[in-house]
């Protein structure tokens, strides 16, 4: 099972204001110990909202509203992919984020990403090939 844990935004996140080292520090430490276990697949801190922009389609057409954008509690400053055997299992790995973390008040939020069987009948062998020579195109695009 894939989740994502998504880091929520904050005042700071917002403000740019980078994280100090110990907290990187920290951070590194959590990583490193997912990657020891085999369960990180990727994890990214994210700019501002004011570095973005959203994207809203209406009638299929898009019209597109620059950042910053006033609600940070909707607002993603990071994330971690990870690869388990359960939610209750990533539920564990989320407990030990650090929590040097926004002064320890930090608002995770854990989700798992749909797998292929998770779409049925719909999503027919043609298509799971497709996405499946997708995937690997795309992996390898991203090595060169």
């Amino acid at each position: 099972m894939h989740f994502m844990i998504i880091r929520k935004a904050d005042k700071e996140t917002e403000a740019g204001i980078m994280p100090s080292e110990s907290l990187i520090a920290a951070m590194i430490k959590f990583n490193e110990e997912m990657v020891q276990a085999g369960v990180m697949q990727a994890g990214e801190g994210l700019h501002p909202s004011s570095k973005g922009a959203r994207i809203k389609f209406s009638g299929g057409k898009p019209t597109i509203i620059d950042g910053p954008f006033a609600e940070t509690k909707e607002l993603i400053a990071g994330f971690t992919m990870i690869q388990v055997e359960s939610k209750a299992e990533a539920l564990e790995w989320v407990k030990r984020w650090p929590a040097e973390d926004a002064g320890g008040n930090v608002e995770l939020e854990l989700r798992q990403v749909f797998a292929a069987e998770d779409f049925g009948d719909a999503f027919t062998p043609e298509l799971r090939e497709t996405e499946e020579r997708l995937r690997r195109q795309a992996a390898a695009t991203a090595k060169s």
